[in-house]
């Protein structure tokens, strides 16, 4: 199949963007990476009017630190965040994920805000930002707004950007020297859309979790916080007890649906598996 006709701009500057994606509205559709979009088009799944390339703003890209955040661009390419000393010492949720985007030619190719704006449920992006308490920081031709993470996305496949609006960076608080990250998923193959994931930081005291933030992709329709289970799980020791009934913890923050080749209560049981195993993993890394 081939795209639906439309128009092709690319602006030499932030206020040019802004300008086009006003004109536009919702007729307009932002042009990263497109290793999402351009599927997409094909498939014509999205039929914009316009197609607002913004891949020259260079000044869209980088990352920095500052403070206690990290800073990076949205137009920051994986394998740049992947390769970042700042995010493999100050974010390594953010570096193991990504480790698990697609293949290397996507994560070349693909960017840091194009993958909270398009928001597949199945990417791994969206649930470490949420984890980690990130913003998004958004701008338009009227000014800029700090977004929290889990307000951001707001549905399957749905953000809280408004027309006319652009992803600028992403400000993610730094891991906490008393917090574990945890990160797993399972896919089919390698590079495989997630079937299951999960997301999150820990902090321990001795065997027992003492604070937790998980949250799930691949078995969800949006990234938030698994406040349930999350909850659930402090004041447990690791290992986790056998006896735990993971599965029904998690019935509470995760309601998949049937998929061809997978039931919900598959998925469900999955994501008990995946919980365990990186929380018992997680007692193994804050060891000294």
């Amino acid at each position: 199949m081939k795209p639906a006709k439309f128009r092709y701009a690319r602006p030499s500057s932030i206020e040019e963007a802004y300008e086009l994606l006003e004109r536009y509205g919702e007729d307009a559709q932002v042009l990263a990476g497109g290793q999402s979009l351009l599927a997409g088009l094909s498939m014509r799944l999205a039929t914009p009017e316009v197609l607002v390339d913004i891949g020259s703003l260079n000044s869209l890209s980088g990352i920095a630190l500052q403070g206690e955040e990290v800073v990076i661009g949205a137009l920051t390419c994986h394998t740049a965040a992947l390769n970042s000393p700042v995010v493999q010492q100050y974010l390594p949720l953010f570096a193991e994920a990504i480790s698990h985007i697609g293949h290397v030619g996507i994560r070349n190719r693909g960017t840091f805000g194009g993958s909270l704006a398009y928001v597949d449920p199945a990417a791994e992006l969206p649930a470490c930002v949420v984890a980690h308490g990130a913003s998004v920081v958004v701008g338009s031709r009227h000014g800029g707004r700090r977004v929290e993470a889990e307000a951001f996305f707001t549905g399957l496949m749905q953000t809280a950007l408004r027309p006319g609006e652009l992803i600028i960076e992403v400000r993610i608080p730094v891991q906490r020297a008393a917090q574990t990250h945890i990160f797993a998923e399972l896919a089919r193959r390698h590079g495989d859309f997630a079937l299951v994931g999960i997301a999150g930081l820990v902090t321990l005291d001795g065997d027992s979790i003492s604070e937790a933030k998980l949250s799930y992709f691949g078995c969800v329709d949006q990234a938030a916080v698994a406040r349930d289970t999350s909850a659930a799980l402090v004041g447990r020791r690791l290992p986790l007890a056998p006896a735990l009934d993971l599965a029904s913890l998690l019935g509470g923050d995760i309601r998949p649906a049937d998929s061809p080749g997978m039931r919900a209560a598959t998925k469900l049981e999955l994501a008990a598996v995946v919980t365990r195993r990186a929380l018992n993993a997680s007692r193994m890394a804050a060891s000294p």
